[in-house]
C-alpha cells in the first residue's frame, strides 16, 4: 500500500476518484426520498463506483454517495501514511524506552509526524457562505427506508464542548430534519455529546453546537473511533490526516469551523426541549423505534464554494459503515496491546452492527487471566457497548467466525467459561433487551487445551419440534421450529432431546437456509436477535459459589420476538420505479 497521506476533503476525494474511475455522475433528475437510497443499495450490493448526483429534485446542490463502499476507495480515502505510523508510534515503548540520543535520532521522522498533530487556526474565509435563514430543504438530505419519519442527515459530525470544561467531542449522531431551520440530535446517554447534553441540563444552559458534513475523512473516522473518554477527536484525526487540522473562526457561534467541511450547521439545544425522533432503519439492519429527542436550533449554515452534500445509506450489513470500522479496527489493532496488556489482537464484527459481538485474543499466563482482559474491554470506551465477547488464547484470523467458534467450543467448559452479567447498560440502538439501554452481555472463553471433539455432520432424527437443522461449523447446529410467538419455550425443549446433546452450541432461528447462507448471514442473524440473559438455554443450570454454571447443549434463540423492530425492507413501487429508469440513470452501462 502507498505510503502517501489521506484527502483533505469530499471535494478532492471526489476528484480523486474520478481520476480513478472509482466514481459515476447521474445527472438524470433523482428524488432523495427512497429514489436515491435504492439506486445507491443496488450499486454498493454489485461492489460498484461512488455515485454523484448532479440533479436532485427540489435541491441546489449535488450529492455524493457510496464513497467508502470498498475496501479500495477506503485505502485511497486514508492512505497508507496511518496504518505506518500507528505501527510506529505502538513499537516506541519497545525501542525508544529508556531514550538516548541514538535512539532519539533513529526516530526522528516518527517524531516529527507526531509533533504536526494538532490544530491549525485560520480567520473566516469570505469566500465561504452564510445561510440565514439556514434553508435546510435546500440540502439534498435522504429518507432511506421506507418507514423512517423523514429525511437524515447521515454522515454527520457533531462538535460539542462541555459547558464547564470546554473539552470538545466529535461524535456522528444522526439528525433528522424537522423543517428548514429544526432538527432531531439523536444524542446518546452513553457518548460524548450526551454527556455534555446532561452536564448543560445540570447548569440550566444550552448547549451550542456545530453540525459539519464533509471534511476530511479523517474527521468520520475520528467520530466513530472507540477512543478513551480523554482522548481528544481532532487530534486523533490530525494524527490521521498527518497534519495539523485546519479550522475556522465562527461568525454564528463559539465553536470553530472545520475549514474544508462542505456544510456546517451553527445552533444550539435547550437540554429540556425534546421532540420525536425517528423511525430510522439503520446499520443494524432493522427500525430503531420512535423516541423523544433533543432539538437542534440551526442558526444558520456555513458552506464552503462548490459544496458537495455527503451522504451513506446504512441498513443490513454490509453497508459502507462495515468498510470504514474494518478499516478502523485495522487502524487501531497495534496500540490495542499497549492500551489493554493482556489484550493481543480484537476484532468486532461489522456484519453484527460491532457492538453485538466482538472477539479477541487473551493472555492465560495464569489460571482465568482471561476474565481481566473481558473485564478490560467491556469497561473501555465504546467498547463498553460490546453484547457478547469471545475470548481465545492462540493468534488466529478472528475475521473468520467459524475458525473463531469452532476453537472455543473445543475448549469451553460451560460451567465456568460462560459468564452472563445481567443488568447491564445496552446500546440505544440494540432491541434485544427489555428496554431501551438495557440488557445484558455474556462472555465465552475458549482457552488451553481441547476438551471435547466436535461433531461435524448432524445424523439422527431431528426431535418432532423441529423442522430443518444444518450445521454451521463444528460443535454449532442452527435448527428451525415454531416462531417465538407459536412455542415461546422451545429452546427448553431442545436442549432435553438426546439426538441433540452431542451438540456444545444450538442456535434457534427462524429460517434455517437464510441464517446459514454465508458467515455474515450467520452473525446478523444470530447476534443482532438475542439478548444474553434472557434468550441463553442450557440443559442444566446450578448455581455455585453464586455462579450461574451451564451444562450444554447450550441454546440461542435467536428467533425474531414480537418487540423486536422491523426489519429494513425496500417497497415494492420504489423498487419498480429505479428498474424502470436504470438505464436513465447509467446510460453507458
Amino acid at each position: 500500500m502507498s505510503q502517501r497521506k489521506g484527502v483533505r476533503s469530499i471535494q478532492e476525494f471526489v476528484s480523486l476518484l474520478r481520476r480513478e474511475g472509482e466514481l459515476v455522475e447521474v445527472s438524470a433528475p433523482v428524488d432523495s426520498h427512497l429514489e436515491v437510497a435504492e439506486i445507491h443499495r443496488r450499486i454498493i450490493d454489485q461492489q460498484g463506483p461512488a455515485l454523484l448526483f448532479s440533479n436532485v429534485k427540489g435541491c441546489d446542490f449535488p450529492l455524493v454517495t457510496n464513497l467508502f463502499g470498498t475496501t479500495r476507495r477506503v485505502d485511497l480515502a486514508f492512505g497508507g501514511y496511518p496504518e505506518k505510523l500507528m505501527r510506529e508510534v505502538a513499537a516506541l515503548p519497545h525501542t525508544l524506552v529508556p531514550p538516548t540520543l541514538p535512539r532519539v535520532w533513529g526516530h526522528r521522522r516518527t517524531l516529527l509526524d507526531l509533533a504536526r498533530v494538532g490544530i491549525k487556526r485560520k480567520r473566516f474565509d469570505p469566500s465561504y457562505t452564510i445561510d440565514q435563514p439556514a434553508r435546510l430543504s435546500r440540502i439534498p438530505l435522504l429518507q432511506l427506508w421506507p418507514e423512517d419519519g423523514g429525511h437524515f442527515i447521515t454522515l454527520p459530525l457533531v462538535y460539542t464542548e462541555h459547558p464547564k470544561t470546554k473539552i470538545h467531542n466529535l461524535g456522528m449522531y444522526r439528525i433528522q430534519r424537522y423543517d428548514d431551520e429544526t432538527t432531531g440530535l439523536h444524542c446518546q446517554i452513553g457518548k460524548g455529546g450526551g454527556f455534555h447534553l446532561a452536564a448543560a441540563k445540570e447548569m440550566g444552559v444550552p448547549l451550542q453546537v456545530n453540525i459539519s458534513v464533509g471534511g476530511p475523512p479523517a474527521l468520520i473516522l475520528s467520530a466513530i473511533a472507540p477512543l478513551p473518554e480523554n482522548v481528544p477527536e481532532l487530534l486523533f484525526a490530525s494524527f490521521v490526516l498527518g497534519e495539523r487540522l485546519p479550522v475556522m473562526e465562527n461568525p454564528l457561534g463559539p465553536h470553530p469551523v472545520f475549514e474544508t467541511a462542505e456544510f456546517t450547521l451553527v445552533g444550539e439545544v435547550h437540554p429540556e426541549e425534546t421532540r420525536p425522533e425517528g423511525p430510522f432503519g439503520d446499520h443494524y439492519g432493522y427500525y430503531s423505534l420512535k423516541h423523544d429527542y433533543p432539538v437542534f436550533r440551526c442558526r444558520g449554515v456555513i458552506r464552503r464554494p462548490g459544496a458537495i452534500y455527503p451522504a451513506t445509506v446504512v441498513g443490513k450489513p454490509r453497508q459502507e459503515d462495515f468498510f470504514i470500522g474494518e478499516y478502523l479496527q485495522r487502524l487501531m489493532s497495534p496500540v490495542f496491546p499497549l492500551v489493554m496488556p493482556q489484550v493481543l489482537d480484537l476484532w468486532s464484527y461489522g456484519e453484527t452492527g460491532f457492538h453485538s459481538l466482538a472477539a479477541a485474543v487473551v493472555q492465560e499466563r495464569y489460571s482465568r487471566e482471561c476474565l481481566t482482559a473481558a473485564f478490560r474491554i467491556l469497561g473501555e470506551g465504546q467498547l463498553s457497548l460490546t453484547k457478547f465477547l469471545l475470548l481465545v488464547d492462540k493468534r488466529m484470523d478472528l475475521t473468520d467466525i467459524r475458525a473463531v467458534l469452532s476453537y472455543i467450543l473445543e475448549r469451553a467448559d460451560f460451567a465456568k467459561d460462560l459468564a452472563i452479567f445481567s443488568n447491564t447498560a445496552m446500546d440505544t440502538l440494540d432491541y434485544a433487551g427489555p428496554r431501551v439501554n438495557h440488557g445484558s452481555k455474556g462472555v465465552l472463553v475458549g482457552v488451553g487445551h481441547a476438551i471435547r471433539e466436535l461433531p461435524r455432520r448432524f445424523e439422527g432424527s431431528l426431535p418432532a419440534c423441529l423442522r430443518k437443522a444444518a450445521v454451521f461449523c463444528p460443535g454449532c447446529l442452527v435448527v428451525q421450529g415454531d416462531s417465538y410467538a407459536q412455542s415461546k419455550d422451545l429452546p427448553s425443549q431442545l436442549v432435553k432431546a438426546d439426538s441433540l446433546r452431542q451438540w456444545p452450541l444450538i442456535v434457534l432461528v427462524d429460517d434455517v437456509d437464510a441464517a446459514t447462507a454465508t458467515p455474515s448471514a450467520f452473525l446478523w442473524t444470530t447476534f443482532t436477535r438475542f439478548e444474553p440473559a434472557a434468550d441463553i438455554q442450557a440443559a442444566m443450570t446450578t448455581v455455585h459459589r453464586n455462579h450461574v454454571a451451564f451444562t450444554p447443549p447450550v441454546t440461542i434463540d435467536a428467533r425474531m420476538k414480537p418487540w423486536y423492530p422491523k426489519e429494513v425492507e425496500s417497497d415494492s413501487d420504489t423498487s419498480h420505479l429505479v428498474d424502470q429508469r436504470w438505464r436513465e440513470y447509467f446510460p453507458t452501462v
